[in-house]
């Protein structure tokens, strides 16, 4: 092949390559949620005391007489998952920003990751300093839900158009898709709170909230009960609209993952909590914030994917 054809390829990846980086992106910003669960219900918060050095004059775990060495593996390798997440993000920034044609939108949710990226760090560096104070985890949290919901819109616009969005449903039903966004947000705030009040702070020696966790349980309860609601609801109004077959699919995806949630949620709390129960409903969690971006993706569309285009055509379009 020669070098000039090697090089194109590798300096102008297809939107294939772009597509696999944003779900590449996805996947491992739900997996951090997941393991900064492990780190938590593990007690492992603090294993590494100090940031942005692990201990303080050095990067890496060090024997300690008052840290265990698997709390300083664990929370150390929860830190370097968060560099791997950021090269991957960079990655799919230069793949988005190098395909052709070039679009604006796509590389604009592209450049959100390597930033939330950074910001997430920033964050996770004031809650050990804080010493996982309950309000930092909480923040900590839903900066990851906000950043798994945009990675889950960023892999839908690798398959669409640029277009003004077009309702694929009434616009009523569109509003009742911005409530139910609204009100997974507050689910997840009142999960970040019930976590604040259980058992399971990161640290044994961490404060936790001062409000009953039962109390908090019934509004967390309260909220998953008003998602089923608004996803009933919307399962109504779509037998007389003409969905897609993604919006069904997607519908159908949302329905068995938030009774799967509610199933486990409900037992861990019984159970009094236990850790692995706790992993299984951040993971189910995570799930359930993705499908419903895409809930929201699926109701709008926006053209068909643009046909790649030459560089020797596109070329004007692409900043410097």
């Amino acid at each position: 092949m020669p070098t000039a054809s090697l090089t194109s390829r590798i300096s102008r990846p297809s939107p294939r390559v772009v597509r696999a980086l944003a779900i590449a992106v996805l996947v491992t910003q739900a997996l951090i949620s997941v393991t900064g669960v492990i780190v938590r219900v593990t007690g492992s918060g603090l294993g590494c005391p100090t940031w942005p050095q692990c201990f303080p004059g050095s990067m890496v775990p060090v024997e300690h007489p008052e840290v265990a060495t698997l709390h300083q593996v664990i929370e150390f390798g929860n830190r370097l998952l968060t560099g791997v997440i950021g090269f991957i993000a960079l990655a799919c920034l230069l793949a988005a920003w190098r395909c052709l044609p070039y679009r604006k939108r796509l590389v604009g949710l592209a450049l959100i990751m390597p930033l939330g990226v950074v910001a997430q760090a920033i964050i996770g560096g004031i809650t050990v300093r804080v010493n996982l104070a309950w309000w930092s985890v909480s923040i900590h949290f839903m900066a990851s839900a906000v950043l798994i919901f945009l990675a889950a819109i960023l892999v839908k616009a690798t398959t669409e158009g640029d277009r003004p969005p077009v309702g694929v449903v009434p616009a009523p039903m569109r509003k009742l898709l911005a409530a139910l966004v609204v009100v997974t947000a507050a689910v997840l705030v009142l999960g970040t709170l019930v976590t604040a009040a259980g058992p399971h702070a990161g640290d044994p020696d961490t404060p936790r909230l001062d409000i009953p966790v039962p109390t908090l349980v019934q509004a967390h309860g309260l909220l998953v009960m008003a998602y089923v609601l608004l996803l009933a609801i919307f399962g109504v109004w779509l037998r007389n609209a003409r969905p897609t077959k993604a919006l069904l699919k997607t519908y159908g995806t949302a329905c068995v993952l938030v009774l799967v949630q509610g199933g486990i949620g409900s037992v861990q709390y019984y159970l009094g909590v236990p850790e692995a129960m706790v992993v299984l409903h951040m993971l189910a969690a995570t799930l359930v914030i993705i499908v419903t971006a895409m809930l929201w993706c699926e109701a709008r569309h926006r053209g068909p994917l643009p046909q790649p285009a030459t560089e020797a055509t596109a070329k004007e379009s692409v900043p410097a």
